[in-house]
């Protein structure tokens, strides 16, 4: 879509919201000189020629664009309609004030009564020259979310006494709309702070967010087929190339879990921290809508922290703001608003680390609409609400077949128990099987210039995670690649012995996670022996074996 056609586009939608009558024509300041700026204390709105205005006039619309990066366009159109005659009348007032400045000599100056007192000359010296006609008006939006006029001069603050610019016009209402189009919502943090400054300028109340261009034209061929009509073999290369390394059939048993079920996708992977749970979940959506990076950003993935303190469904399903009359709208509800309006396209939301909180006090809303096919209850207005992403809100919503849903979870103290309610009706799939060796092959693969880190280490790091694993104490491929990471930096920067390195690793990276009773004593034997010509590890190592004998338990982190 061209640019003249997307201004076109919203401001037909602005006057459909206003309900302004076809002889109502736009004022459209769209252009490089008349568009919209920031000044200090407000914004210039654009410039605009007013020198046809009637007084019967029915409204004013006046259509402005900002820009901001790296490629967001707010667009915004601010009505006037309850009071354009204070908008007409300071017009006519302008002038009035040119034709007699004009009638005294094209140098004369012309005084306000009644003008303040402020550091600017032009208010404080209360002479004023302007144009006695008003084609060329910059309209200025100042901080008491009034409109002030001038003809034939700008102001580059608003810092200043505006009463001898009296009177000024109160805006009935601004709509803003977001470009390019994108499902999730997702801006720019200026894009988005424009808006909320708008917001507080005139009052949130008279701000409303519109869709106006389809989000289809964003959305590739890829992004439109359900992940049932990809070839598994397809995905697990797209996973691979996207970094992951799934040896024993995860990426398989994941997509059979997530698809073979037509109106139910629940899935949770659980295992150790570290083995690309997450990572998983989301090179398995970037494969399914064809996203070839993992820095590109994919608008119909959304990743859903979850916080210990939810106790609620609020925290996924959000709430009614009484104060600003908006529906708040979390991460989660604002996968099941984007895959309601794309029912075509494959919506996937990951809960990460689902269990930080119990997962029964703040999912059981969410898992009985799973279960039933019942509508969320999200709050009990009789007509939708605006929710804080644009969309609209209605008092029910069911979940949509086409979002797919997934939990990664921990077992370790930090976490809660998963009860068998929530298990029932879930695929769970254990991720906590390491293949070390074989990632440290893919990482070199994909990462060359590691080689020479891995050749260094790595035989004392595949030990030593050997010998945790068989005791249930090993750890995940996060930690194996930063320890490669590690000494490719010492190698760049500091060129340690290798040796050392290893050592000041095992301690700092490894063995920080060591726990157990004396069930795990021959653990300690076996890492006491590996470890003996490493004098940090070993001293670590005898000094967890020193609190087994003292309190018959150890933990690397007490």
């Amino acid at each position: 879509m061209s640019l003249i056609e997307r201004q076109k586009k919203f401001l037909e939608a602005a006057q459909l919201h206003f309900g302004t009558s076809k002889g109502v024509r736009p004022r459209e300041l769209f252009g490089i000189s008349n568009s919209a700026k920031i000044v200090e204390g407000g914004i210039q709105l654009g410039v605009v020629n007013l020198d046809s205005v009637k007084e019967d006039v029915e409204a004013l619309i006046f259509g402005c664009v900002l820009r901001f990066p790296p490629e967001d366009e707010v667009y915004f159109a601010v009505l006037v309609r309850n009071d354009k005659a204070n908008f007409i009348s300071r017009l006519n007032q302008m002038k009035r004030l040119g034709a007699a400045a004009k009638g005294e000599g094209e140098d004369a100056e012309f005084s306000l009564e009644g003008a303040g007192t402020s550091d600017d000359s032009e208010s404080s010296d209360a002479s004023i020259k302007y144009s006695d006609r008003n084609n060329v008006v910059p309209i200025y939006l100042a901080a008491d979310g009034r409109l002030w006029l001038r003809n034939a001069k700008f102001w580059d603050s608003l810092n200043f006494d505006l009463s001898p610019f009296a009177p000024g016009t109160e805006p009935d209402e601004i709509v803003v709309a977001l470009h390019p189009p994108t499902a999730s919502a997702r801006r720019s943090l200026l894009a988005r702070e424009f808006i909320g400054w708008l917001g507080q300028l005139v009052g949130s109340e008279k701000i409303h967010e519109l869709s106006v261009w389809s989000d289809v034209a964003s959305l590739s061929p890829d992004m439109r087929r359900k992940p049932s009509s990809v070839p598994v073999a397809e995905l697990e290369a797209a996973v691979r190339e996207l970094g992951g390394h799934y040896p024993n059939g995860e990426v398989r048993r994941f997509h059979a879990a997530l698809n073979f079920l037509e109106h139910k996708h629940f899935v949770i992977l659980s295992g150790l921290s570290g083995t690309g749970k997450t990572q998983l979940a989301m090179k398995y959506a970037r494969a399914v809508h064809g996203v070839k990076s993992n820095t590109a950003e994919d608008p119909l993935l959304f990743v859903c922290p979850v916080r210990p303190e939810w106790t609620d469904p609020a925290g996924l399903t959000g709430y009614h703001d009484v104060l600003t009359n908006r529906y708040v709208v979390p991460v989660f509800l604002e996968a099941v608003l984007v895959a309601t309006a794309h029912r075509e396209s494959p919506i996937f939301v990951i809960l990460d680390e689902m269990n930080l909180a119990r997962v029964e006090y703040y999912f059981s809303d969410v898992l009985s609409a799973i279960e039933s096919g019942g509508p969320l209850q999200l709050h009990s207005n009789s007509i939708p609400l605006e929710g804080t992403t644009g969309s609209s809100v209605r008092a029910e919503m069911p979940l949509p077949s086409n979002l797919y849903i997934i939990g990664t979870i921990n077992i370790d103290e930090t976490t809660n128990p998963v009860s068998d309610k929530v298990l029932d009706r879930a695929t769970v799939i254990d991720m906590s099987t390491v293949d070390a060796s074989g990632f440290l092959a893919s990482l070199i693969e994909r990462q060359p210039a590691l080689a020479g880190a891995r050749d260094t280490s790595s035989d004392k790091l595949l030990e030593i995670h050997r010998l945790m694993q068989q005791h249930g104490q090993g750890f995940g491929y996060r930690v194996i690649e930063e320890f490669i990471r590690y000494h490719a930096f010492d190698a760049a920067h500091y060129q340690s012995p290798p040796h050392e390195v290893t050592d000041d690793l095992l301690v700092q990276k490894v063995l920080v996670k060591l726990r157990g009773s004396e069930r795990q004593r021959p653990l300690l034997n076996a890492l006491e022996k590996a470890a003996d010509s490493f004098p940090r590890t070993l001293s670590y190592i005898r000094k967890l074996k020193d609190d087994l004998d003292e309190f018959g338990s150890f933990q690397a982190m007490r």
